[in-house]
């Protein structure tokens, strides 16, 4: 599986987590009422799921995929804004 791949999974999983953290802090606030602490666990379980985005570089010159310039956007580049390589080569 090549790294775009990888990447594009990662961006699934992290929109699958965001919504489930969104409904996690809706149904304890419905419930409890208004709660600071759903939030915190939630902002925390989004942190520890999106560490892992850290890994995902370029093989050739080691950019982050999910960086475009000094800004992180929430797709991955399928080519290389630093070299031009294509990430999804032989995918």
């Amino acid at each position: 599986m090549t790294i775009y791949r990888l990447a594009v999974r990662h961006a699934q999983l992290m929109l699958f987590a965001t919504l489930a953290a969104f409904m996690f802090v809706i149904t304890i606030d419905k419930w409890m009422g208004h709660s600071t602490w759903a939030f915190a666990v939630a902002v925390l379980l989004l942190i520890l799921v999106n560490v892992r985005i850290r890994y995902f570089n370029c093989p050739h010159c080691g950019k982050n995929l999910f960086f475009r310039g000094a800004f992180m956007v929430p797709w991955p580049n399928k080519t290389c804004g630093n070299c031009g390589a294509d990430l999804d080569a032989g995918g």
